[in-house]
C-alpha cells in the first residue's frame, strides 16, 4: 500500500534587503536637518501670534517688513550654508559687504561709471577673494575659521583705507541718481508685481493710504533673490552630482578625495558663492538706500551662522539644508521685528539670538541621536 506523498513545504521568505524596504514618513521627517528650524519657526509664530495681536505686525505691511529682514539674511546665510555643509567657515562675509558697497559707490558717484560697471567690479573683487580664501584653506592647511578672520580685517580696513584716500570720508551717496535706465541696477532695485498690488488694492484685499495707493506696493526685490537663491540651493544640493560632492567635502574630505571628487575646487567654489552672495547683499543695500557706508555689513557674519545652525547644519560639516539657513533667517526676522512690534526694548534683540543659537544647537542634537536610534 503506498502511502501519499507528504505537500512540498512552502520555502521560507527570503529576507526583505534593509535597502529596499520603504521608510516610514516620521523617520524621514527626523533625519531632515531642518526639522528643528520648522518646529522653532512655528514656536516663535505661535508666540507672537499671541503676543503681537493687534500691533500690524501680521498685516500685509508686517509680513512684507519680517520677510525684508529675513530676505536679507537669508541671501548670505544661503551661501554659508553651502560653505559649512561642505566644512569650512567664512568670517569675512560682513567686510565683504562694506567693501562691494564702496567699490559700487566710489567709481560711479566719484568718476562716473555708468553703475552696472562698478557692480561688475563688485563682483569680480568678490571671485577674487573668494578664490584667495578658498586657495589659502587649501594650500596652507589652516582652518578657515583663521584665515577667512585675517581677511576680515583685511577687507574693512581696505573699504575704510580706499574710502578715505579717495574721497576723504566712509560714507558715499548720490548713488541713487545712478540707477534708472541701468540695465544692472534694475535687479537689486525696487520691487516686483506693483501691478498685482495695486488690482489687489482696487479689489479691496489691501488697505489704501490717504492718497488711494496701496500700503504694500509690491515685493521688495531682496525677498526674489531670497527665495530663488534658496530654491538654487536646494536644488544643487539634492539633485546634482556638485551637491553630494558639497556634502561628500564636509563629511569626510580624505575619503571624498579618494573616490574622485575634486575636494579642493568644491571648497574654492564655495567660497567664492558666499563672496558673491555678500555681494548681492550688497548691491541691493546700496541701491534701496542710495549711498554706501564702510562699516555696513557689521557682525553680518555671525548672523548668517547663527541662521545656518538654527536651521540644524552641523559645525562639523557633512549635514545641512539651504531650506534649513532661510528657516533660520525667517525666525531671525520675527524675532528682530516682533520685539518691535511688542514694544520691548531692542537692546535686549541680541540676548535672544544668543538663546535661539543655544536652544536650536541643543534641539539638533537631541532630534539626530533620535534620528540615530530610529534607524
Amino acid at each position: 500500500m503506498k502511502s501519499n506523498p507528504e505537500p512540498p513545504q512552502a520555502a521560507a521568505p527570503e529576507p526583505q534587503d534593509e535597502r529596499v524596504q520603504a521608510i516610514p514618513v516620521w523617520k524621514k521627517a527626523l533625519s531632515r536637518p531642518e526639522l528643528g528650524a520648522l518646529a522653532g519657526a512655528v514656536l516663535v509664530l505661535s508666540f507672537f501670534i499671541v503676543a503681537a495681536s493687534g500691533t500690524g505686525m501680521f498685516t500685509p505691511a508686517g509680513i512684507i517688513n519680517v520677510l525684508q529682514v529675513a530676505a536679507q539674511l537669508g541671501i548670505i546665510a544661503t551661501a554659508a550654508a553651502l560653505l559649512m555643509i561642505g566644512g569650512e567657515f567664512d568670517l569675512s562675509i560682513g567686510s565683504m559687504i562694506g567693501l562691494a558697497g564702496i567699490l559700487i559707490a566710489i567709481p560711479a558717484v566719484e568718476y562716473g561709471w555708468p553703475l552696472w560697471a562698478a557692480i561688475m567690479l563688485a563682483f569680480s573683487c568678490a571671485a577674487l577673494v573668494g578664490c584667495l580664501n578658498g586657495y589659502l584653506v587649501n594650500k596652507t592647511g589652516l582652518p578657515s575659521f583663521i584665515v577667512t578672520l585675517g581677511f576680515l580685517f583685511i577687507l574693512r580696513g581696505l573699504a575704510i583705507g580706499v574710502s578715505r584716500l579717495l574721497t576723504g570720508r566712509t560714507q558715499v551717496g548720490g548713488v541713487s541718481e545712478h540707477i534708472p535706465g541701468d540695465w544692472l541696477a534694475t535687479l537689486f532695485a525696487g520691487e516686483v508685481g506693483t501691478g498685482l498690488f495695486t488690482w489687489m488694492a482696487t479689489q479691496g484685499w489691501i488697505a489704501t493710504n490717504f492718497a488711494g495707493n496701496p500700503v504694500v506696493t509690491g515685493i521688495p526685490v531682496s525677498i526674489v533673490w531670497w527665495l530663488g537663491l534658496t530654491a538654487v540651493a536646494t536644488w544643487v544640493l539634492l539633485c546634482t552630482p556638485y551637491g553630494n560632492w558639497i556634502f561628500a567635502s564636509g563629511g569626510d574630505k580624505n575619503a571624498a578625495r579618494n573616490s574622485g571628487v575634486p575636494v579642493h575646487r568644491v571648497k574654492i567654489s564655495l567660497f567664492i558663492f558666499t563672496a558673491f552672495s555678500a555681494t548681492i547683499f550688497a548691491c541691493i543695500q546700496v541701491m534701496d538706500t542710495g549711498s554706501a557706508d564702510t562699516i555696513r555689513g557689521l557682525l553680518k557674519e555671525l548672523e548668517a551662522i547663527i541662521a545656518v545652525v538654527i536651521g540644524g547644519a552641523l559645525l562639523t560639516g557633512g549635514y545641512g539644508s539651504a531650506i534649513g539657513a532661510a528657516l533660520g533667517a525667517l525666525i531671525f526676522g520675527m524675532v528682530q521685528m516682533g520685539i518691535f512690534y511688542t514694544g520691548v526694548n531692542t537692546d535686549w534683540f541680541q540676548v535672544f539670538l544668543g538663546v535661539m543659537l543655544l536652544v536650536a544647537v541643543l534641539f539638533n542634537n537631541f532630534m539626530r541621536k533620535k534620528a540615530m536610534e530610529a534607524k
